[in-house]
């Protein structure tokens, strides 16, 4: 196992103690770090699986399989683009291929200075609005490539109030 630091082997062994007496506490368990670190690297998923005896191979599976987990780290901002039914017939597609220009990254990265992740998503529930955008939770509807500049100059900007990346 990778050295993880003192005080996050710490935190995490607090948060698998918490969940420790649920039926099934993985997901919780998983939840819990990817909401208070933004991912979970192998070196944490070994922690977890010595703490529960949980095989390693089960979380990766787990890890791995919902898109809400993610392995590396996310960029301060994340754009999803929606590519269900009602978006990919409306362009979500198009938009989709605007910002990976844009920002110069595929889906599942992170832009170099940190600002901005990409995912694409199956269905956000917003069909009548399609296509849709999410950016770290705020929704933009009936997108197309043409928007995607502004909504990228927008993150920039506030980033940049903000003080930088993450």
């Amino acid at each position: 196992m990778a050295k993880l630091q003192g005080h996050a082997v710490k935190q995490i062994t607090e948060i698998v103690e918490r969940y420790k007496n649920e039926e099934t506490p993985l997901m919780m368990i998983l939840e819990a770090i990817q909401t208070e670190y933004g991912y979970i690297p192998l070196e944490v998923q070994e922690l977890v699986s010595e703490l529960t005896g949980i095989p390693v191979a089960e979380i990766y599976g787990v890890v791995t399989f919902y898109s809400f987990f993610s392995l590396k780290p996310k960029g301060k901002y994340v754009i999803g683009v929606c590519l269900g039914t009602a978006c990919y017939v409306k362009g979500g597609q198009l938009v989709l291929d605007k910002f990976k220009e844009l920002l110069g990254i595929d889906v599942g990265q992170t832009t170099e200075d940190g600002l901005f992740s990409l995912d694409a998503l199956r269905c956000i529930g917003a069909c009548s609005i399609a296509p849709a955008v999410t950016v770290s939770g705020k929704v933009y509807q009936r997108m197309d490539p043409t928007k995607v500049p502004a909504v990228i100059k927008e993150y920039r900007d506030l980033a940049a109030k903000e003080g930088g990346a993450q």
